[in-house]
């Protein structure tokens, strides 16, 4: 029994029936959804204008009409604006969706439309994928045989068998952004056949991510989404299209059984955790699936449209658009919040994830009108609810209406990408010009971005590359973007992605070429890892994964996305010289700090000191390419020492002296081919001149050791 079953003695009432058989009770107004209780099902639902409502019981997913109609009584079964009611002898498993009537009133933002049925906003399974059409929702016939519908859940039938979320601080963080189903529906990931794309097929090659040496898994959306919401013939895959914030992706299970996905991402959560690797979602709070005036109804706007999106003031038939997705959810209204609230509080509690990065952030601090807010409210209560405080909360800063907040996103515990670390690491590592100092503040933890005082530095996350954009491997290769097979004529996808192709577009036999855009890679990589802040990095960039050009493949469910694994031993060198680099940053003191780090030449505390070619004497000069730093941390007695050539020339770099006793080791020299381009530190050459020269774009780091 749950404690929400305890409130309230479900009093009988007498309502019109779709059958003899479905006689209904009074149920509660609290929780919203269907919550599984001794003796039946409690449902209830939100709707402010809505005139009656109807529950359709299903006998299973297929089912093409209601096999039970049960019509909510407003007088007996309804509080204020929930609509609720207690089927007896139902229980997990039932197959359910509602119809709603109201007014259809779009000049003034209604929406009711009986003829489509309704996923119950709260719902923590859908079903009826194999028979759904996107269309059927958009047009005015009746949609029920298309129409997606929720499964009763208990959420607390499941052993987690202990499991509790990790907790691991951002200190000793590195993210992995991962697809679930691009990781492992490559016919050569050698996952079994039936589990390929799934959760199942993750958790088969958990000991990869092991040996790689990742802590977290940040997944492209989980959260169930519609594969049909984009161009004819291709399919929604990076998943930005939510259907329901509750339920997890059924695309990716191998399990054909109602909740058996729901039982398979709990399986993979599990697992991940077991090998000590976090789960963070990427939730996407801005937009629903629905889009805008032309979209279909699938379920908030047939519930009540006002409520859960910004409507154009002055032509509410319209909606605003601060997500590029066709609509914007009115998360500042109650009902909206509380539904982010419940939503961020169930993946938590009873899904047992370490995290959310909530993509276009900005857009929940938008008003009910669409406009900033300096407190929003809902921001405020996700960072200070107690169920969520043990999560990371990462921020994409920024929204497609023009907000931009990277800097000054609100709250003490919001983590936040980084953009300018993507932006500047690439144009330095690329030789533009006037770039040295900006480099130099990403390194240092972007200080001159994140201003608060008492701002750890570790909630800076810190990327090269992400989803969105290029990968790595297309970031050396290619000048333009090549995004035809998108259907969009090239048009879609940014034009500023500071790449360079080192000569050649594309891929090339030149092994000129080939060494540069290797080089490259590590140079970017190296910089990544030895950044104060928490790195992330993009699933297959440590094994060169290509998109081809491609720098928009949201829609690209195709070999164009997914993880080669082939490229395991074809990149062996590459892979190898990641795993180490990861290895090594995660075992040095100064790259673990929340503060930042003083800029002295000495001190008693973790320091950093800034060098050009000669000692301290960084050239800060808009032509400048060169960059070098030593950190030191006296308690560990660890001292690094950092070079940076972006220039096309060889050039010479002074070294620090040393105490007596003590050695220079290269333990890193990206302009090395594999395996002398990286080395444990009781294999790393000695250096015993006081001068090293670096050679062209590349980055050679050195680390002392006390004999």
């Amino acid at each position: 029994m749950t404690a929400a079953c305890l409130l309230t003695v479900f009093y009988p009432q007498s309502a019109p029936m779709g059958s003899p058989h479905s006689d209904v009770l009074r149920g509660q107004s609290y929780p919203l959804g269907a919550t599984v209780c001794p003796g039946g099902v409690n449902f209830c639902v939100f709707s402010k204008n809505a005139t009656a409502i109807d529950l359709l019981l299903f006998d299973d997913i297929h089912s093409p009409e209601p096999s039970r109609i049960i019509q909510f009584d407003p007088q007996a079964n309804k509080t204020f604006y929930y609509w609720h009611g207690f089927v007896p002898d139902i229980g997990m498993g039932q197959i359910y969706a509602y119809r709603v009537y109201g007014p259809y009133n779009p000049d003034k933002g209604l929406r009711f439309n009986s003829n489509k049925v309704l996923l119950d906003p709260y719902a923590r399974a859908v079903v009826g994928w194999r028979r759904y059409d996107r269309a059927a929702a958009i047009h005015a016939e009746d949609n029920c045989a298309q129409a997606l519908r929720g499964v009763v859940l208990d959420p607390n039938n499941y052993d987690w068998e202990g499991d509790m979320p990790l907790q691991i601080p951002y200190a000793k963080t590195i993210i992995y952004e991962m697809h679930v189903g691009g990781f492992t529906r490559h016919p050569n990931s050698g996952v079994t056949p039936e589990k390929r794309g799934t959760y199942a097929g993750v958790i088969e090659k958990i000991p990869y991510l092991k040996e790689l040496g990742i802590t977290a898994v940040e997944l492209l959306p989980i959260h169930e989404f519609d594969e049909q919401d984009v161009r004819p013939g291709l399919k929604n895959y990076w998943g930005y299209s939510t259907v329901s914030f509750f339920a997890p992706h059924r695309a990716y299970s191998s399990r054909l059984d109602p909740l058996g996905h729901v039982d398979e991402f709990r399986d993979m959560v599990k697992a991940l955790h077991r090998a000590g690797i976090e789960v963070i979602l990427d939730v996407v709070f801005n937009h629903s699936a629905e889009g805008d005036h032309r979209g279909p109804t699938l379920s908030f706007k047939g519930f009540e449209n006002q409520a859960y999106y910004i409507l154009d003031a002055k032509r509410p038939e319209y909606y605003a658009n601060y997500s590029g997705c066709g609509n914007t959810l009115k998360a500042n209204h109650e009902i909206v919040g509380q539904m982010i609230i419940d939503s961020l509080r169930y993946w938590v509690a009873s899904m047992h994830v370490d995290g959310f990065r909530f993509d276009l952030a900005s857009v929940l601090s938008r008003s009910r009108t669409g406009h900033p807010l300096e407190d929003p409210p809902i921001l405020w209560s996700i960072e200070s609810d107690p169920i969520l405080a043990g999560t990371k909360i990462i921020a994409e800063a920024w929204d497609a209406g023009g907000l931009y907040q990277v800097g000054s996103f609100i709250g003490e515990r919001f983590a936040e990408w980084n953009g300018p670390f993507r932006d500047d690491v690439r144009r330095f590592v690329k030789s533009d010009s006037n770039t040295v100092s900006r480099v130099a503040a990403r390194i240092l933890g972007s200080p001159d971005i994140y201003q608060q005082p008492d701002r750890e530095i570790t909630r800076s996350i810190n990327f090269v590359t992400c989803h969105d954009g290029f990968t790595l491997n297309d970031l050396v290769s290619y000048n333009d973007k090549h995004n035809e097979a998108n259907n969009e004529n090239n048009c879609d996808g940014s034009n500023d992605n500071q790449s360079w192709n080192c000569g050649v577009e594309g891929k090339t036999d030149d092994p000129e070429v080939n060494a540069l855009r290797q080089r490259q890679i590590k140079n970017l990589l190296t910089i990544l890892f030895m950044s104060q802040g928490t790195p992330m990095l993009l699933m297959g960039d440590e094994v060169r994964r290509t998109q081809h050009g491609n720098n928009n493949a949201y829609c690209q469910d195709s070999e164009i996305s997914w993880f080669d694994w082939d490229a395991i031993d074809r990149h062996a060198g590459l892979l190898r010289f990641v795993r180490r680099l990861i290895r090594f940053s995660q075992s040095l003191d100064i790259l673990q700090q929340t503060r930042l780090l003083e800029v002295t030449e000495r001190s008693d505390n973790p320091h950093l000191t800034w060098h050009g070619l000669t000692l301290h004497q960084p050239d800060w000069s808009e032509n400048s390419h060169v960059l070098a730093c030593t950190l030191c941390h006296p308690e560990a007695s660890e001292c690094i020492h950092l070079m940076m050539n972006a220039y096309w020339m060889p050039l010479t770099f002074e070294l620090p002296s040393l105490q007596r006793g003590e050695s220079w080791y290269r333990l890193i020299d990206t302009a090395l081919p594999s395996p002398n381009d990286i080395y444990e530190l009781q294999d790393a050459p000695v250096i015993r001149q006081r001068q090293h020269t670096v050679e062209p774009r590349s980055t050679v780091i050195l680390m002392s050791q006390i004999k």
